[in-house]
């Protein structure tokens, strides 16, 4: 089925004439037959009795006119609102993030870029790390947030700040107390929140590992996302060893150094070949924020 079959139908069915309705559809009439009948036939019934003298809907003919007419205006609809689309002057810019930390990085930078740039729109996605570089490679998104050590590899990488690793702990945790931390100490600690394995850096990652060793399965909370992971720290619950990251203040935790590891690249990743107006002026005004100690960095 398709839409000339329906004007078709719906011409003949508006003027009971083959001729006439061929004359309004810049058609030729056995054009429009040839047009009802392979309706007819994927429909499985007949829509018009038709003599030599007369033409006139069936009851099924009747029936279909309803939907046939509804279809065709959500087709001339969806061509016009599509149309619509590709008109448009507004901008859209896709911005990736693996946490809510991340999102809270944007607003003042999107305030001064929507200044700048009146018919911007951001699109914002909050997605799991895979999932938002098979996006970035696509070009769904052009810029995400990123540590180099897990940056996407045909991607260009571009840092914004180094990050200490550290230990994250509720305010009233027996760690909290400490103004540095050494892994032997944190061995000691009680119940622990890892981190996501999908989105960890490698350094992280092997942090963990020297902690986790030895620990029972019940003092080890392994978290889907590191959203799971702050509630989990926040309530008092585990304590865990993560990057500094943006924002992490605005959280009701403690964050202590860990001594043993250097610290991480932390930046933004976008496909090569696509600095476009918008993303240099994101790039410029993130580095700007960082450099200014607007995130803490």
């Amino acid at each position: 089925m398709n839409t000339t079959q329906l004007e078709c139908f719906m011409s003949v069915s508006n003027f009971l004439n083959f001729s006439r309705a061929a004359e309004q559809l810049g058609l030729t009439q056995p054009a429009v037959s040839h047009q009802i009948n392979a309706l007819e036939d994927e429909l499985g019934v007949k829509l018009f009795y038709r003599t030599s003298k007369r033409v006139r809907l069936t009851q099924a003919g009747h029936l279909f006119s309803q939907y046939a007419r509804e279809i065709l205006s959500l087709s001339r609809m969806s061509k016009a609102r599509l149309k619509e689309g590709q008109e448009s002057s507004v901008v859209r810019f896709g911005i990736g993030c693996r946490s809510f930390l991340e999102l809270r990085l944007l607003g003042p930078v999107l305030g001064e870029l929507r200044k700048e740039f009146p018919q911007l729109l951001p699109v914002l996605r909050l997605v799991p790390f895979d999932s938002l570089e098979n996006l970035l490679e696509d070009g769904d998104v052009q810029v995400m947030f990123t540590f180099q050590e897990t940056a996407p590899k045909r991607a260009v990488y571009r840092e914004l700040s180094r990050r200490a690793v550290v230990c994250v702990c509720g305010k009233d945790h027996p760690l909290a107390a400490c103004d540095q931390l050494t892994i032997p100490q944190l061995r000691e600690g009680e119940r622990f929140a890892a981190y996501p394995p999908h989105s960890a850096p490698p350094t992280l990652l092997a942090a963990q590992g020297q902690i986790i060793t030895g620990r029972s399965p019940d003092q080890i909370c392994f978290c889907e996302g590191l959203e799971t992971l702050y509630t989990l720290v926040e309530a008092g619950f585990a304590f865990a060893v993560i990057a500094d990251l943006p924002q992490l203040s605005m959280l009701e935790i403690r964050t202590i150094p860990v001594q043993e590891f250097p610290a991480l690249s932390y930046g933004v990743s976008y496909r090569a070949g696509e600095m476009g107006p918008v993303l240099r002026r994101f790039l410029a005004r993130m580095e700007e924020f960082f450099q200014t100690g607007g995130a803490g960095a």
